[in-house]
């Protein structure tokens, strides 16, 4: 038990470190993902006004019935792209959430990138 706090508190410094420097505005929204052991779930949020733009998930939509393992991952992060691009942004901040940049968070930063979105 003592082991998994400690990894959580870890993961919670990450997030908090990374949050103090990145911020999402108009221009260059936030985008924020979150992996649990199910689904994948990707917010693009402009802090600015304090609103979430668009989501994408594992559970709705083009991306429905997708693992979070990192071939989906690429997937997911294609379909954010052209999601973000008929809204015309093609420029955002990548807030990996306190997630190591590895695997399925590499992947979809990677697929997204691919996809035409500069991170």
């Amino acid at each position: 038990m003592k082991k998994l706090q400690e990894k959580l508190n870890r993961k919670v410094r990450r997030k908090r470190r990374i949050r103090g420097k990145v911020s999402g505005t108009a221009d260059r929204p936030r985008l924020s993902v979150y992996k649990s052991n199910q689904h994948l779930y990707v917010q693009v949020i402009d802090d600015a006004k304090g609103e979430t733009l668009m989501t994408v998930s594992t559970l709705s939509g083009e991306t429905k019935g997708l693992k979070p393992n990192v071939e989906d991952a690429a997937k997911v992060g294609k379909t954010l792209a052209a999601a973000l691009k008929k809204k015309k942004i093609t420029r955002a901040v990548f807030d990996r959430n306190g997630n190591l940049y590895h695997g399925v968070i590499r992947s979809l930063a990677d697929g997204t990138r691919e996809a035409g979105i500069e991170l």
